[in-house]
This record gives C-alpha cells, sequence and structure tokens, in this order.
C-alpha cells in the first residue's frame, strides 16, 4: 500500500500541504471570494461574430432594468489612457497590439466583450445583459486552420528578431533523408484544447482612490499583472495592487491580462465601487486563450541497425488576428535524441480567434507528442524494441547547442521505469496481447522541458519569538509552492518547517516572476534560498561580535548550526539559539533582502530535464473504448525539495496528458466561428474512472550548475510525452495508427 503512494528510493520525509488545511476547510480566499462593501456584480455581453463590426448597440431596456448601475461598451467606455483617444474611423489593429477592450466598434472573435453591465446582484446583472441588443455588420472570417494552410507563414516577431530560436533551422544536410536504409513519414494534428481548471476565471477591481487601483484577481503573474495596469491606466506602479493567495488551477490560463480584466477595471472606474466579474464557464471557451491547434509533419531516417541520419519535422499552429502566439513545438527534435541532419520550420496562421496562450508544457507536449509517435513507428518499421531504439540515439550532449548538459538521467529513467512497468513482457506485435476480450496495449515516450530560471527577490525575517517569516511576490496555482519554499528556507536556516512561514500572492511583497514555464522553485526557490543564507550568515556574526555570546571572537568556518542552534563544530554544549542572538543585542527581528538571477553558467551548460512514460492500455475491439490501466513516470529534474508534493504534482501531468491523449477536444463551428463545447458535457476532462494507478519515481540529480537549490522544475515535464505514450499503447494493442488527437472510440472501430 505505501508503494503506492511514495517511491522508496527516496527516503521521504515530506512535509505536508502548509496551505492544506486553508483549502480543505475552505478557510483559502480565492478570487471571488473577498468581502468588500459596496461591492458590485459585472455580467459580459459578448459579440455572436467572429469578425466584423458593431453598427448599433441598444442598451435603453438594461440600464432601466432594476439594480443596474451602468452598461459600459465602446459608446461610454470611460477610456483606457494607454489606449489614446477611439478613433471616429476605426482602423483594424496591427500585428502584436492586444485587444483594446471597448475601445472602437471592431469586432475579432466570436465571444469578445462588447458591452459589461454592473448591478447590485450577479442575478440583476445577468438579466439585464439579456436585454442589451447589438446589430452587426459581418465580414467574412476565417477560423479553420486546415483550409488556411496556404497562408501559412513565419512569424513577424521571429522574422523581426534575428536570434530567435523559431527561424528555420537546419543541422547538417536533410537531404539525406533520401538516402536512409528505414524511413518514415507522417502527419500529427492536436485540436485546439482549453485549460478549465476548476476555478473559473474571476476578478474584484476596486478604484480606492481616482489614482489607487487593488485588484482580487486569478493571475499567475502578480507583478506582470500590477506592471500591465499601471502602464495601462498610466499610474505609479506602487499605486497597482494586485492580490492573489489562492489559486484553483490554471494550467497556463493566468498568464496575461486578459479583456475581462480590463472590462471590469473600467467598469469600477465608472461606477466608483468595486466591481466583481466571474467568468461563466462558457466564456472560459472564448475569453482566456487555449493550447493552439497544431498540425505536425515528421520525417525520420535511420540505419537498419536503429541509428537516426535524419529529422525533419514541420509545424503549423493557428493564432489570431491581431497578436502572435509562439511556442517551442519544434525545438525539442533539435536536442532531445544525436542525429546528424535536422531541419525544422515552424509557422503560424492569423485567424478570427482569441489569441492563443500557454497551457501545460506549452510547445513541448505538443512536439514531443509527434516526434515520440514518430519515433515509435520508426521503431516499428526498424522491427525494433521503441525503449532500444532510444536508447541507441541518447543524447550524451545538447547537439543543438554543442554543449555538455549540466547533468542529465534520462537513461536512467529509461531503466528504472521500463524495470518497474515490466517493459520486458511486452508483445510487439500488435494485437497479440490480451486480458479476456480486451486488447492490451504497451506504450512508451521519453519526455523533456528546458530549466529556466528568472531574476527574483526574496524577503527573510527572523522575529524574536524564533519564528521567520520568508516572502516573495510569487503565486501558486497548485503545486504547492508555499510548501516547497518552507521546505528550502528551513533547510537553509537548519530550522524546523514549524517555525517557517512563507507569504505570496501580493504585489507588494519583494519582485518575483510569473509561475509560467517550471520556473518557480528555479527562480523564487533561489531567491528564498540565497536571502535565508544571508540571514544565517548575519546571526553567525552576531554570535561571534557579541561579548556575552558563549561564542564570541570564534572562527565563523568553526561553527556548525542545528534546529536553530549555533555551536563550536564538534562541541555542541557550547551554543546560542537564534533567539537569543537577538535578546543579547536587543535586537526585535533581524531582516535581510536578497536577489537572484542567472549566471554565466547558462553559456557553459545546456539545461533541461528529462524523463519517461510507460503506459499500458486496455482497448474494447467491438466498441473501440480506451482504458489507461496502468502508468510509470519517471523523471530527472535535477533536486526533488519535497516528494509528495512532486509526486502530486506528477500525477497531475499524467492525468492532463491522459486527457489530451484520449478526451480533450475544443470543437468550432466553422460556420459561426464559435466554439460549440462550452461546457463539461461537451469538453470531456478525465475523470476519477479515467484515472488508474499512477507510479511516479525520480533520480535525484546533484546538479550544480542549474541554480542554488539545484532543482530543474517539473510541472511542465510531468504532462510531456504522456499522449504520445497513450497513443503507442493504442497501436500496440490494436495495431492501428492514430495521428489525430484525441483518440475517441470512433477512430478505432
Amino acid at each position: 500500500m505505501e508503494k503506492a503512494f511514495f517511491d522508496q528510493d527516496n527516503n521521504d520525509n515530506s512535509l505536508d500541504r502548509v496551505d492544506g488545511r486553508l483549502k480543505v476547510t475552505g478557510a483559502a480566499t480565492y478570487a471571488a471570494e473577498y468581502q468588500l462593501p459596496n461591492v458590485t456584480h459585472a455580467v459580459l455581453v459578448t459579440s455572436t461574430i467572429a469578425k466584423g463590426r458593431i453598427t448599433s448597440l441598444d442598451s435603453k431596456l438594461a440600464e432601466q432594468a432594476p439594480g443596474v448601475l451602468a452598461v459600459i461598451s465602446h459608446v461610454n467606455s470611460p477610456g483606457v489612457p494607454a489606449y489614446g483617444s477611439s478613433p471616429a474611423m476605426p482602423q483594424r489593429a496591427t500585428l502584436g497590439t492586444p485587444l483594446r477592450v471597448f475601445h472602437d466598434n471592431l469586432i475579432y472573435f466570436s465571444g469578445q466583450p462588447v458591452a459589461v453591465i454592473v448591478a447590485d446582484t450577479w442575478q440583476r446583472a445577468e438579466f439585464a445583459a439579456s436585454l442589451v441588443k447589438v446589430q452587426y455588420e459581418k465580414e467574412p472570417h476565417q477560423t479553420n486552420l486546415e483550409a488556411n494552410l496556404s497562408r501559412a507563414a513565419l512569424p513577424a516577431n521571429v522574422q523581426r528578431d534575428k536570434n530567435s530560436r523559431y527561424h528555420d533551422y537546419d543541422r547538417g544536410n536533410p537531404e539525406e533523408l533520401n538516402t536512409a536504409a528505414v524511413k518514415i513519414e507522417a502527419t500529427y494534428k492536436i485540436p485546439t484544447e482549453h485549460h478549465n481548471p476548476l476555478e473559473p476565471h474571476a476578478i474584484i477591481a476596486h478604484w480606492e482612490a481616482p489614482d489607487k487601483l487593488t485588484l482580487y484577481d486569478k493571475t499567475q503573474v502578480i507583478k506582470g499583472t500590477q506592471g500591465n495596469l499601471a502602464r495601462a491606466f498610466k499610474l505609479p506602479l506602487e499605486n497597482v495592487k494586485v492580490q492573489a493567495k489562492f489559486i484553483g488551477g490554471a494550467f497556463g490560463s493566468g498568464i496575461r491580462v486578459w479583456p475581462h480584466v480590463m472590462a471590469a477595471t473600467l467598469a469600477a472606474k465608472k461606477v466608483q465601487r468595486p466591481v466583481k466579474l466571474v467568468l461563466p464557464r462558457e466564456l472560459m471557451f472564448t475569453s482566456v486563450g487555449s493550447r493552439p491547434e497544431t498540425i505536425q509533419h515528421i520525417t525520420m531516417g535511420a540505419t537498419k541497425d536503429g541509428k537516426l541520419t535524419t529529422i525533419t519535422h514541420e509545424a503549423v499552429a493557428h493564432t489570431s488576428t491581431y497578436e502572435e502566439h509562439t511556442e517551442r513545438t519544434i525545438l525539442a527534435t533539435r536536442m532531445l535524441y544525436d542525429c546528424p541532419h535536422v531541419s525544422t520550420r515552424y509557422r503560424l496562421v492569423n485567424l478570427d480567434v482569441n489569441t492563443p496562450t500557454w497551457m501545460r508544457g506549452p510547445g513541448e507536449v505538443t512536439g514531443v507528442y509527434a516526434l515520440e509517435s514518430a519515433m515509435d513507428e520508426l521503431a516499428y518499421a526498424l522491427q525494433m524494441d521503441p525503449l532500444e531504439l532510444r536508447r541507441r540515439n541518447h543524447a550524451d550532449s545538447d547537439p543543438e547547442k554543442n554543449l555538455p548538459w549540466s547533468s542529465k538521467s534520462l537513461k536512467e529513467c529509461y531503466a528504472k521505469g521500463a524495470a518497474h512497468f515490466g517493459w520486458h513482457k511486452r508483445n510487439p506485435e500488435p494485437r497479440s496481447m490480451r486480458q479476456g476480450q480486451m486488447l492490451v496495449g504497451y506504450g512508451m515516450a521519453s519526455s523533456t522541458f528546458g530549466v529556466h530560471r528568472n531574476y527574483a527577490k526574496s524577503r527573510a525575517v527572523f522575529q524574536a519569538d524564533g519564528k521567520v517569516i520568508v516572502q516573495s511576490a510569487t503565486s501558486d496555482i497548485g503545486p504547492g509552492t508555499g510548501t516547497a519554499m518552507t521546505r528550502i528556507a528551513a533547510d537553509t536556516l537548519s530550522l524546523s518547517p514549524a517555525f517557517i512561514r512563507f507569504d505570496l500572492g501580493e504585489s507588494t511583497l519583494p519582485d518575483a516572476p510569473g509561475q509560467t514555464g517550471s520556473t518557480t522553485v528555479s527562480s523564487v526557490g533561489s531567491a528564498v534560498k540565497v536571502a535565508c543564507e544571508a540571514l544565517k550568515q548575519k546571526l553567525l556574526q552576531l554570535a561571534v561580535n557579541t561579548p556575552n555570546s558563549t561564542l564570541y571572537n570564534t572562527n565563523p568556518a568553526d561553527l556548525s548550526v542545528e534546529q536553530g542552534r549555533i555551536f563550536k563544530t564538534g562541541n555542541p554544549a557550547t551554543g546560542v539559539t537564534y533567539t537569543e542572538i537577538l535578546k543579547q543585542n536587543n535586537l526585535p527581528q533581524l531582516e535581510v533582502t536578497e536577489e537572484s538571477k542567472p549566471g554565466a553558467e547558462w553559456q557553459k551548460y545546456s539545461m533541461s530535464a528529462f524523463g519517461a512514460h510507460f503506459v499500458e492500455v486496455h482497448v474494447n475491439p467491438t466498441t473501440g473504448e480506451v482504458r489507461v490501466k496502468r502508468v510509470v513516470t519517471c523523471a530527472g529534474v535535477g533536486k526533488v525539495i519535497n516528494h509528495k508534493t512532486a509526486r502530486s504534482q506528477s500525477i497531475g501531468g499524467v492525468v492532463g496528458g491522459i486527457g489530451m491523449a484520449l478526451t480533450e477536444e475544443s470543437v468550432m463551428d466553422h460556420r459561426f466561428g464559435r466554439y460549440v463545447t462550452g461546457d463539461f458535457a461537451n469538453y470531456h476532462v478525465p475523470v476519477h474512472v479515467d484515472i488508474p494507478p499512477i507510479d511516479v519515481f525520480f533520480i535525484d540529480e546533484h546538479d550544480p550548475h542549474v541554480n542554488p537549490v539545484g532543482a530543474k522544475g517539473l510541472g511542465e515535464i510531468a504532462i510531456v510525452g504522456v499522449a504520445a505514450a497513450v497513443a503507442n499503447a493504442v497501436f500496440q494493442a490494436t495495431g492501428k495508427r492514430i495521428r489525430d488527437l484525441p483518440i475517441t472510440p470512433d477512430k478505432l472501430i
């Protein structure tokens, strides 16, 4: 029983979630739950066409409805200073311009906010919204990626940046494919997918004064949201406060400031009262981005003994007509395997939809699905074990950057995962394994995600009562940020975690990057470590410089610290506690603020996390139903800070990968340019019955190069490759290669 919960190799002594009790008792306060005096409620009116312009907007009935305080649209918006004045004859925004809410009468996508109703209750606002009559002049829209592939182009922002990694890439001579002994060619498709966290997006906007704005927002990027709103409304940065202490999942949807945030902020400015706006589930499909639909074409060549000679990888994704959203879809292909001839191409198609955004494992999860599916196809063409093919093409150094890895344990992940899964029991022949009437399939895939680190600051305060407060303006969308930071602080200060309190979720705290790209522990964790290290050094200096201290004039190099007590190494009897040091110096507290940022090590090493997933599926040959029966996942992610929460992150990633492979798809009715999947009845996310036992293992690497804490990040790599492993298992079970996700029963029967 215990093995199902912990990897026994790690000698786990994990912390429970420091905020767990608050969450399970309902004491945690989410964005829409803050209680402000005189709060009002807002409901959006959204466009019913995908492209065109508003010719009239009749809000008279809505304005006269009970409880309505205002109806705000482009007709009467108080305006966003950064937008400038509304033009008499508006022109469509140039590429790279975020949507300007209520600035003019132009429509860029179906579901675009065209008005916001503010009333004293949500029910009254909802009713009034139904009374707003909008008429449009329609223009022909384009929302179909496949029908517009001829318009695919290198992104304009890439063309302007000569250093962009999205430029066409060639290593060696891709024409060598023609001479390959064995080759495969295939096209893989991923539909648009929407994030759909349990908590929908919500905001309370409050102008405390004409030049002071406070937002309670569901955002992953607290300082970024603060800066964005300060620039938009031309306010001093310190006059904008953003709070997001608890977030009920986001998966990337909370990375940027979306139109509903601006709508609520404008509404609050108009009515001069706090305004609460909560997106209904339907608007989660039109208002806060998505994983872009992507079509990928891969060719692979190899020698007869399975050595890769050539890979070409072309990807086309959709974006909006007013912004370019780019992802790292083709980048893993350049570095995951040792291959002399590699070519990648990346293109975008501008469509009349809301701008896509990053979704857990952005780029890599899309690109590695195609790459690892192609590797499986090549293995079958070679009549070789798919795991052995990957081992033979292991990249001992980064073949793209020509740099050594800071650390890499992919081979160990293969070995450990395969052993625990029982990969050796696999019969390679498709449709050869059965359990009763069910077809059984085994599939596997590699996983990778780059190590990223950003500038961050942290404050550490030691108080006279022995407690330590550590602070940084980071956020937590669910992985357990507070728990990880508490662990880092406790280990650095040699204190029990019970004495540590980590504050996050407020823009008034020291600078921190957003919780994106698996960077939080790498960035904020490093800042916490250096701040706590500096605090410890201050305490050591006080201990040896205080005349009435038992350690007076001792060389700091001869001191040790354990459980908040400093003593001479080898002589624990001669010591002093942290609290005694403060008391001896009449100090109510001791405080430090430190920053952490990447250094020259990034020019010396290539830094990535690696892993492997092993999946067993059962397929009903009559109905085409696919059930994932078990998963073994193993990752090398540097130092694992807290195994319990790390395991939870890994499970979450696997669940997302199963959904990507088997159920998730946002369906667009191209006649109207509108998604018809607007709820959980039509957009299918995995539920409890869909998820099997998941065994999680880690290779706890020592990597002194990535950052001060030695952690590479786990949030993204947990999902990268899972969809491919499931798809590969389905092929082995059925003999049918499904390259167009999700793998639904109709594609198998």
